[in-house]
C-alpha cells in the first residue's frame, strides 16, 4: 500500500511541476499567437505581405512583451498581485542581460522574485504599525525587485543565454540527424496521463519560440500538438470498435481534429492500452514527414487543430505540414485498426460504463433498505449549499470547457439555475458553496486547492453518468425544501452519536489532506491516547478520503465541510461530525460508548 501512495505522490509532483511550467505559458498563448501572425503575415522580407513599417513590431513583441508577459502570470501564480509585478521586474533583468528572447529565463525570475517577496512578506508584514502598510507594501516590492533584476543581469541572464545557445545547437543537431521522431515515445504515452500541456507549453512551446525566432519557423510546435495519430485511433474505433465506443467515435473524430481537444481520444486509448502503440508510431511518422518535407509553425498551434496549424504554418511549409498530420493518421489508424481487430473481448468501455451507471442510480431504486434510502437523502442534501459549479482541468480550456457546456445545457433543461464554469486545476480558489468537478487524474490536486468544497471525479468530461447524477440530486433537492421539514425531536439530526451503532465500530477514522495533515494527525494521537487511558482496543487512523472502506464498521469523524464530500462517495460508513477535530466534547462521548 505505501508503494502505491509512494507511485500516486510521484505522479502528483510531476504533474504539479508541468502544470506549473504551462500555466505560464497558457494564459499568454493568445499573445503568442499573435506575434506568430504578425510575423507571418508582415515581416519583411519573408512574409505573406512584407511590410517595413508593421516588422518593427516583430522584434520587440519577441524580446519584452512575451517574456514580460509569462514573467508576470509565473509570479502571479506564487503571490497573486505583488508576485506578479516581482516577477515582471525580475524578467527584465534577465531580458536586459542577453540578446536572446528569454522565455525560459522569464519562467525561472518570475516565480522566484514572487516567492522572495512572498517569504519576506511572511517575515515583516505582521510586524508594520497600522498607516505604514502602504510605505511598507511599496518599497519592499520596489527593493526586492530592483536586488531581483540586478540579479538576474548579472547572473541568471549569461547563465540562461549559454544554456539557451546550447539547447537549441542540440535540438537542431537532433533534427539533422533525423533522430527527433523518437521524442515521440515520451511524448504520446504522457499526453495519454494528462500531461499533455505540461510537455507541450512547458517545454516544447519555449523551444519552438526560440528555434522560431532564429530561423522563422519550428517543428517543435507540431508534435504535440499534432492531432493526426488521436484521429487514427478515433477512426480505428469508428470502423472496427464495439459499442458505445463505436458509436461515439465520429462525434469524438471531429472535436479532436477540428476543435483539437485532445484530450478527448485519452479515455480510448486508456480503455485499450495496448492503443499507445499505435500513437507513439503515429506520432513519429509525422514528426519524420514535417522534418522530410521541411514543415514547421510560426507559432504555437493552439489548441491542437488542424484549422490552427494551417493558420500559422510558415509560408513554405503547408505541404509538409498537411502531409504529416496526414501521415500520423494513417500510421496510427492502421496498427490501431490491426490491435482493434486482434482483440476479442467484450468492450472494457461499454461495461465499465454500465456499471457506473448503475452505481449512480442505486440512490434512485425504489427497492432499497430504509437505511440506504436515507444515506440517499443525506446525499441529495449535501447540495444545498452548492451555489457554484466548477469544471477543473490541467489547462482551464478545451476538454472541461465542453464538459462545463455539457452540465450547463443539463442544468438548463432541467430548470436548475446554477452557474457553471470552467478553470485551471492551479487556479482553483477554496471557498464554500462550491462542487468542482474534475478527472480523475487530477482529483487529489483539486482536494488539495479546495479542501472545503464538493469534489466529483470523472473518467472523461465528454460522457460520464455522473452528470445525470448530478441534476438528479439537484432535482430531488429542490423537491426535498419545497417539503415541510420534520421537527428535531422527532428524528435524530445526521452525523449525531444517535445516528451510531457503536457495536459495529472496528476502527475510527479522521480525514486528512495535504493542507491540514497536521490537525488530523495531532486529533488521532491525542484519541488514541484517550481510548487507551479508558482501557479500550480500538485503533484510530488518519486516511484520505480515497483509502476509507464503504463499511459500518468504520466510523468516521470529521467536520461539516469533510461530510459533504463523503455523502456523495460513501454510503454505508458511521459519521460524527464534529466542530473541531482537536477539542469537541463529542470525542469523549464517542469513547465512553465504544464497547
Amino acid at each position: 500500500m505505501a508503494q502505491v501512495k509512494k507511485k500516486s505522490s510521484f505522479k502528483v509532483k510531476i504533474q504539479k511541476f508541468g502544470t506549473t511550467l504551462s500555466g505560464m505559458i497558457m494564459p499568454n498563448i493568445a499573445a503568442i499567437i499573435a506575434w506568430g501572425l504578425t510575423a507571418a503575415l508582415f515581416m519583411y522580407p519573408h512574409g505573406w505581405f512584407p511590410n517595413k513599417d508593421i516588422n518593427n513590431l516583430v522584434s520587440p513583441m519577441l524580446r519584452y512583451l512575451l517574456p514580460l508577459l509569462i514573467g508576470y502570470t509565473g509570479g502571479k501564480m506564487v503571490d497573486e498581485e505583488r508576485g506578479a509585478v516581482a516577477g515582471a521586474i525580475g524578467t527584465i533583468g534577465v531580458i536586459v542581460g542577453t540578446t536572446q528572447p528569454m522565455f525560459l529565463g522569464a519562467m525561472i525570475m518570475g516565480p522566484l522574485s514572487a516567492w522572495l517577496i512572498k517569504k519576506l512578506d511572511d517575515v515583516f508584514q505582521d510586524k508594520i504599525r497600522s498607516g505604514f502598510e502602504m510605505i511598507y507594501n511599496n518599497f519592499s516590492l520596489g527593493i526586492l525587485g530592483m536586488i531581483a533584476a540586478i540579479f538576474a543581469y548579472f547572473i541568471i541572464g549569461p547563465v540562461m543565454a549559454w544554456g539557451s545557445y546550447w539547447a537549441g545547437v542540440g535540438v537542431n543537431a537532433i533534427i539533422s540527424a533525423h533522430m527527433l521522431p523518437f521524442a515521440n515515445i515520451i511524448i504520446e504515452p504522457a499526453k495519454v496521463l494528462f500531461l499533455n500541456n505540461a510537455i507541450g507549453n512547458g517545454i516544447l512551446v519555449p523551444l519552438g519560440i526560440q528555434q522560431a525566432a532564429d530561423t522563422g519557423k519550428s517543428v517543435l510546435f507540431l508534435m504535440e500538438s499534432n492531432p493526426g495519430p488521436g484521429l487514427g485511433v478515433l477512426l480505428a474505433f469508428m470502423f472496427f470498435g464495439k459499442g458505445r465506443s463505436k458509436s461515439s467515435a465520429p462525434g469524438a473524430a471531429i472535436i479532436e481534429f477540428f476543435g483539437g481537444v485532445h484530450e478527448i481520444y485519452f479515455p480510448y486509448v486508456l480503455m485499450k492500452p495496448s492503443l499507445i502503440l499505435a500513437t507513439i508510431a503515429g506520432g513519429m511518422t509525422g514528426t519524420f514527414l514535417f522534418t522530410t518535407f521541411n514543415g514547421g509553425l510560426k507559432a504555437a498551434a493552439s489548441p491542437g487543430s488542424i484549422l490552427a496549424i494551417l493558420l500559422v504554418s510558415a509560408k513554405d511549409s503547408y505541404f509538409g505540414n498537411i502531409i504529416g498530420v496526414l501521415g500520423a493518421a494513417i500510421v496510427s489508424f492502421v496498427i490501431a485498426a490491426i490491435i482493434l481487430k486482434a482483440d476479442k473481448s467484450e468492450d472494457s468501455g461499454d461495461l465499465s460504463e454500465k456499471q457506473a451507471q448503475m452505481q449512480a442510480m442505486k440512490a434512485e431504486s425504489k427497492g432499497q433498505e430504509t437505511e440506504n434510502i436515507e444515506n440517499a437523502q443525506d446525499t441529495i442534501k449535501s447540495y444545498s449549499d452548492i451555489n457554484k459549479v466548477i469544471f477543473a482541468c490541467d489547462a482551464g480550456m478545451g476538454s472541461s470547457a465542453m464538459g462545463a457546456s455539457l452540465l450547463r445545457d443539463k442544468f438548463k433543461k432541467a430548470g436548475i439555475d446554477i452557474p457553471v464554469t470552467n478553470i485551471a486545476v492551479r487556479n482553483l480558489k477554496d471557498e464554500n458553496g462550491l462542487l468542482v468537478v474534475t478527472q480523475e487524474e487530477l482529483a487529489d490536486r483539486a482536494l488539495q486547492k479546495t479542501p472545503h468544497a464538493m469534489h466529483i471525479a470523472v473518467g472523461n468530461f465528454l460522457s460520464s453518468p455522473k452528470y445525470d447524477t448530478i441534476v438528479a440530486n439537484f432535482k430531488a433537492m429542490s423537491q426535498i425544501e419545497d417539503k415541510p421539514s420534520e421537527k428535531p425531536e422527532d428524528k435524530p439530526k445526521k452525523g449525531s452519536l444517535e445516528n451510531i451503532d457503536f457495536s459495529k465500530v472496528k476502527e475510527i477514522i479522521f480525514i486528512r489532506h495535504d493542507q491540514h495533515v497536521g490537525s488530523a494527525t495531532m486529533a488521532t494521537s491525542l484519541l488514541k491516547d484517550e481510548i487507551k487511558k479508558a482501557g479500550k482496543n480500538i485503533p484510530v487512523k488518519a486516511l484520505r478520503i480515497n483509502e476509507i472502506k464503504d463499511e459500518p464498521s468504520e466510523l468516521l469523524i470529521v467536520t461539516p465541510a469533510a461530510k459533504k464530500n463523503l455523502a456523495v462517495r460513501y454510503s454505508n460508513i458511521q459519521i460524527v461530525v464534529v466542530d473541531d477535530l482537536l477539542k469537541d466534547k463529542k470525542l469523549s462521548e464517542i469513547v465512553n460508548k465504544l464497547n
